[in-house]
């Protein structure tokens, strides 16, 4: 079994004192997010939970207490936008992050350390210039230190576009229309994820792409799965027996295997304009 924390909630940020009681008790009771009142009981123990993914914007709170994973091998994803504040009011200061991640490849290695920009978003504020400016930037400090990126355009859902709209009523941020026709990525999109591939590359890093339709190897950018089957296999050492080979349970254009999440919808703390899991 591998335990995801979480694409729910940013658990290593503003949740982990709780997950530290919960590896203590060795189990979490999980609520179904589309039935509150059914409630799962996911074992934390080692013999259970074979391997920990994390997803969070603050990689620190892991710095902390490293001895706590010497028994669980995971690995670490960590959002890192750069976005203005009125997109991401809540954000730890971006050299605190680039620091923390730093640090943590130090005690446990590049390969438990993954970097996801993500969403693209394209707006007034976040125009074409702004992404190949500030990708270059956040690539250039992270060269050394990360080997993978993580990309993924903005994907619409019903609380996000009323957010972006209050802001664009008000004049404050213009949100791009659309990024692909007939499920095809616009031409601008296209050559914006060629110029970030092209600066990670120059970087030392592999971009993959998370849940696009599109093939984009021609890009520089290898089709990639977030809870990766491969990674894990890789970082254990050994193979995953009997893992299907996608989470069924995800939208149908991702390629992660099967995890259990163990977040809960709209408990994030952070309050990205942009986010899907904001309630």
């Amino acid at each position: 079994m591998i335990i995801s924390a979480s694409r729910r909630c940013d658990i290593p940020r503003f949740k982990f004192n709780w997950f530290l009681d919960r590896l203590e008790a060795g189990f979490v009771e999980v609520a179904n997010p589309f039935n509150a009142a059914q409630i799962r009981q996911v074992s934390l123990k080692s013999e259970d939970a074979e391997f920990l993914v994390f997803w969070t914007r603050d990689p620190r709170s892991l710095l902390s207490r490293p001895e706590r994973f010497k028994d669980f091998p995971f690995y670490l994803m960590c959002g890192l936008t750069g976005y203005p504040e009125i997109l991401e009011p809540n954000m730890p200061l971006q050299e605190e992050v680039i620091q923390g991640m730093k640090d943590l490849v130090k005690i446990w290695g590049k390969k438990k350390l993954i970097w996801r920009y993500d969403p693209i978003l394209l707006s007034s504020l976040t125009d074409y210039s702004f992404h190949c400016r500030n990708f270059n930037e956040l690539a250039s400090r992270l060269s050394g230190t990360v080997e993978r990126v993580i990309v993924s355009i903005y994907d619409e859902y019903t609380g996000s576009k009323r957010r972006l709209l209050a802001l664009e009523k008000k004049g404050i941020c213009e949100t791009f229309p659309h990024y692909s026709e007939g499920g095809v990525l616009i031409p601008q999109i296209r050559d914006l994820l060629g110029e970030l591939a092209q600066i990670a590359f120059n970087a030392g890093m592999e971009m993959q792409s998370c849940a696009e339709k599109e093939e984009l190897t021609n890009l520089g950018i290898k089709t990639g799965a977030c809870i990766d089957g491969e990674l894990i296999q890789e970082i254990l050492g050994r193979s995953l027996n009997g893992i299907e080979k996608r989470d069924k349970n995800q939208r149908p254009l991702c390629r992660c295997v099967p995890s259990v999440d163990i977040g809960t919808y709209g408990t994030c703390q952070a309050g990205c304009a942009y986010c899907y899991a904001r309630r």
